[in-house]
């Protein structure tokens, strides 16, 4: 799996390639919630969201297989971007597999840093295609389930336990388990606090493999497409069996509701992938204490402003 030692040095190896983003305390939402609620706004992160770090600690490792075979991913957006980005920087050949819903604005930044894209019915074809590129030679960035993957993730949480040294709380998103993997282990492995884990109905993979104690395959239909894997790994069921004190799913309208409670009170926009932290963090409010010191982990911000009006006036004004 990964340790501690593996995402320090992951963190010094993408250094060069990152922001080191803030973790900002609310007032706001400090005096609704009744504890002291800091956000990590990776929103921004270079790219819009936390994913260049495990696209970056992939590729910077095994550079050489990289160079000569050119990359190949599979996402539904955050992680298409990031490793487009990535290899744009490095000067590498990028080609990416995604679903034929991907937001516009997901595409056009993705083609933008100048990797090759190609739409696909499937998610489950994405895969299979994308090991089939693998064993022609180039480099498959995982979205999750790969440890130099989870390791660049971690570097999140080093941060977060610098910034809020009296963390008792980390609220954090789960799509495949990437993410939570690493914050995990950068974390719990230095401070015993509480992780909860947070998914929204229709993308809900981690919480149905808990139930089942094993990955269940889904069909993603949450508005929160970033969230949207198709099941999580072995891995990453474990590291949460062994991590998470809690796992909340709540609905898309409970996440939209929290994306605009963010961008009224805090002048922050995220995707509903990253709202609903708050939301399950309100739905958790009766656990905490004037004491606790809860963040959470604004993932993503890479909300287009047509998607936006679409869900208010779908979601809210319904």
């Amino acid at each position: 799996m990964i340790s501690l030692r593996d995402i320090q040095d992951a963190q010094e190896r993408i250094r060069n390639y990152v922001k080191r983003t803030p973790t900002i305390r609310s007032r706001t939402l400090s005096e609704m919630l009744g504890a002291n609620i800091y956000l990590k706004l990776e929103i921004f992160q270079t790219t819009g969201a936390f994913k260049v770090r495990g696209a970056f600690n992939k590729i910077l490792s095994e550079l050489e297989r990289a160079k000569r075979g050119g990359v190949v991913a599979v996402s539904g957006g955050n992680h298409a971007q990031a490793v487009a980005y990535s290899g744009s920087l490095l000067g590498l050949r990028t080609l990416i597999l995604t679903h034929r819903t991907i937001p516009r604005n997901y595409l056009d930044a993705t083609r933008g840093y100048g990797a090759d894209v190609v739409l696909l019915d499937d998610f489950s074809e994405a895969f299979t295609k994308a090991h089939e590129y693998e064993q022609q030679g180039r480099l498959f960035v995982h979205p999750f389930d790969d440890p130099l993957v989870m390791a660049g993730q971690g570097t999140l949480g080093l941060e977060i336990l610098e910034d809020v040294p009296e963390l008792t709380d980390v609220f954090v998103s789960i799509g495949g388990g990437g993410l939570m993997s690493g914050t995990a282990v950068a974390i719990r492995s230095q401070k015993k606090v509480r992780l909860w884990g947070v998914e929204t109905e229709g993308a809900d993979a981690m919480a149905l493999a808990l139930a089942a104690a094993h990955p269940v395959e889904i069909r993603p239909t949450s508005i929160a497409k970033t969230l949207g894997a198709p099941s999580v790994s072995d891995a990453t069921l474990g590291l949460a069996k062994e991590h998470l004190f809690n796992i909340t799913v709540v609905p898309d309208k409970e996440a939209l509701q929290a994306l605009e409670l963010l961008l009224e009170r805090v002048k922050v926009l995220t995707e509903p992938a990253a709202s609903c932290t708050l939301a399950a963090a309100i739905r958790m409010k009766q656990h905490f204490r004037p004491e606790h010191h809860i963040v959470l982990i604004l993932c993503g911000g890479n909300l287009g402003v047509d998607d936006l009006c679409e869900y208010h006036a779908s979601f809210l004004k319904s």
